[in-house]
């Protein structure tokens, strides 16, 4: 049975940098196969890989922003890395209740990470994309993201 999507990526989520949009999809994939398993009732094993490998991806995909904020100089550095870490803490102390049985993989833990997720790109996100274009990022380009070719190749090998 398939159920529709909990996050639907939309243009308005687009920081207007292909990069870094394939590596926010991945993050609403990931979102949207956890409500799907929270919603199909599979086994609790299931959706709590899912988080793990959500809580995982997030950090990848945080290490690649400020390492690009990083490199080119963007002012609000600081301020993003800090919003950076408490996500990453918030998300980890949800995994690690589900994991612990304090906390079920509900509508509520679902709903928490569609918020940071989306209110995360639509203002915090959005901000560096002018510095970003300024600097030279290429808008665009035909290949997949990097991160997500990686991130595939160990999470979802071919054999």
């Amino acid at each position: 049975m398939k159920i529709n999507n909990f996050v639907e990526w939309t243009e308005e989520l687009s920081v207007g940098i292909q990069e870094i949009d394939e590596q926010h999809k991945i993050l609403v994939e990931l979102l949207n196969r956890l409500y799907e398993s929270i919603i199909l009732r599979t086994d609790d094993e299931e959706a709590t890989r899912i988080l793990t490998e959500l809580s995982q991806y997030t950090i990848v995909h945080f290490a690649v922003e400020e390492s690009l904020m990083r490199i080119l100089g963007y002012d609000e550095y600081e301020d993003h890395k800090k919003h950076h870490e408490e996500l990453t803490r918030q998300v980890f102390e949800l995994a690690n209740k589900v994991k612990a049985g304090k906390l079920s993989s509900s509508m509520e833990l679902l709903n928490f990470l569609k918020n940071w997720l989306t209110k995360h790109i639509l203002i915090e996100d959005k901000r560096y994309t002018a510095h970003f274009l300024e600097c030279g990022v290429k808008k665009s380009w035909s290949e997949q993201s990097w991160v997500g070719r990686i991130w595939g190749a160990v999470h979802h090998p071919t054999h």
